[in-house]
C-alpha cells in the first residue's frame, strides 16, 4: 500500500516519510476516532509542512494519504498543502496508486502496516472501514481530473512495492532529468 511504497521510495530518494497514520495515531488514543482527531492531524501536518517549506536546508518529504476525490474538503486540503509548497526552489509530485479492492483488503492485512498502525490491528474493524470507504467515497480520480504538471497514476493491483516505488523514482528522475 501507499505506506510500504512510501517507505521504499525515502529510501530510494533519502526523504522522510510522512504517511497519514503517524499523525492519526497520535492523536486517535487520547481523543477516540472523531472529526476533531482529523482537524487536529491536519494542523499538525500543516504546520510540519509550512516549517518545511520555509527551510531551505530541507530536501523535502513524502506524504501519503487517502484522497476522497467527492470530498470538498480533500481538495481544499490538497489546495493548502500546494499553497504551502508554492516555492521557487520546490518541486510537488503527485502520484495516485490505484488498486482493486480485493487486492487493499489484502494488503490491509500486511504485517508491515499491522506493526506501524496500531489502529489498524483490529482486523475486522478496519477491513468494515476499508469497505465502507470504498462504498461512501471515490477513491480513485477521473480521467484528466488531476492537473498537475507532475501527475502519475499507478495502478498497483499486481505490483510489488519494490516494483510500483522503482517506477515512481524512474519517473521522478525523468522528470528531474528533462528539466536539466
Amino acid at each position: 500500500g501507499k505506506m510500504t511504497i512510501g517507505e521504499h521510495i525515502s529510501e530510494k530518494l533519502g526523504l522522510p516519510l510522512l504517511h497519514n497514520h503517524v499523525t492519526l495515531d497520535v492523536i486517535w488514543p487520547y481523543i477516540g476516532w472523531n472529526k476533531k482527531t482529523f482537524e487536529l492531524s491536519d494542523q499538525l501536518r500543516l504546520g510540519m509542512f509550512d516549517y518545511i517549506s520555509t527551510e531551505p536546508d530541507h530536501q523535502g518529504l513524502i506524504f501519503t494519504f487517502v484522497w476522497a476525490f467527492n470530498q470538498e474538503g480533500d481538495w481544499e486540503f490538497v489546495e493548502k498543502i500546494k499553497a504551502i509548497f508554492n516555492q521557487p526552489h520546490q518541486e510537488l509530485y503527485f502520484i495516485e496508486l490505484a488498486a482493486s479492492l480485493d487486492e487493499r483488503l489484502r494488503r490491509n492485512e500486511t504485517e508491515n502496516r499491522l506493526q506501524k498502525k496500531p489502529s489498524k490491528r483490529d482486523i475486522a474493524y478496519s477491513n468494515n472501514e476499508l469497505l465502507t470507504a470504498a462504498e461512501n467515497h471515490r477513491l480513485n480520480s477521473l480521467p484528466g481530473e488531476i492537473k498537475e504538471p507532475n501527475y502519475l497514476k499507478l495502478d498497483i493491483t499486481d505490483l510489488s512495492p519494490e516494483d510500483s516505488s522503482q517506477q515512481i523514482v524512474q519517473w521522478v528522475s525523468d522528470i528531474e532529468n528533462r528539466k536539466g
